[in-house]
């Protein structure tokens, strides 16, 4: 570009040199940023980019998963209940052939599972646990009242700080006197990545 005379000098727009019509005036966009799209702001009175996918997060890895068919659990016997059945999984991973869930992603998670144990009868229980690297953090015992065959349930949730390379599963434990199954339907263990 030709000047007349000198060329002007260089000189870092502000925010004090910006209209709000500049920015008000333009056309609304009409749907979600994409992570690609940019923001300006003033960051203590330095105007800068903003890409739109630093802003926020997502709640991935995420996941969750059921059992196929009623599992049967041996009785006095600690057992990891593999959900065989994926309802979905954001990044690929729970493992349906050993019931871990590994997130490769650091975080804090909030995990959640629900069971029914049928066959219990008087005084008969069962303990289920969401364990991380084998280890309970969220845990819940049911006794069963008068009565046979009675069918138990209910839900366990907790949040824990993960590692890349730390798993969480779900364990049960059963004292009936013999086997009884975890029973369909709505048997679901499931997970996903807290936005902090």
């Amino acid at each position: 570009m030709a000047y007349i005379g000198s060329k002007p000098a260089n000189k870092p727009v502000v925010a004090s040199d910006l209209d709000p019509t500049v920015i008000t005036g333009q056309t609304a966009l009409a749907t979600s940023p994409a992570s690609t799209d940019e923001f300006l702001i003033s960051d203590a009175g330095v105007l800068k980019r903003l890409d739109a996918s630093l802003i926020g997060g997502t709640n991935t890895p995420a996941f969750a998963a059921t059992i196929s068919s009623n599992l049967s659990i041996a009785n006095a016997t600690t057992t990891t209940v593999v959900f065989d059945s994926e309802i979905f999984d954001s990044d690929g991973k729970y493992n349906t052939s050993t019931g871990k869930f590994t997130p490769t992603v650091a975080g804090k998670y909030f995990f959640q599972t629900n069971l029914i144990m049928g066959g219990m009868g008087d005084n008969d229980y069962f303990d289920w646990l969401l364990k991380k690297n084998g280890t309970a953090f969220s845990y819940s015992q049911l006794f069963s009242g008068a009565g046979s065959n009675n069918e138990l349930g209910g839900t366990i949730s907790g949040i824990v700080d993960l590692d890349t390379d730390d798993y969480v599963n779900v364990d049960v434990y059963q004292g009936t006197g013999s086997a009884q199954n975890i029973k369909l339907p709505s048997i679901i263990f499931s997970g996903f990545k807290i936005i902090t």
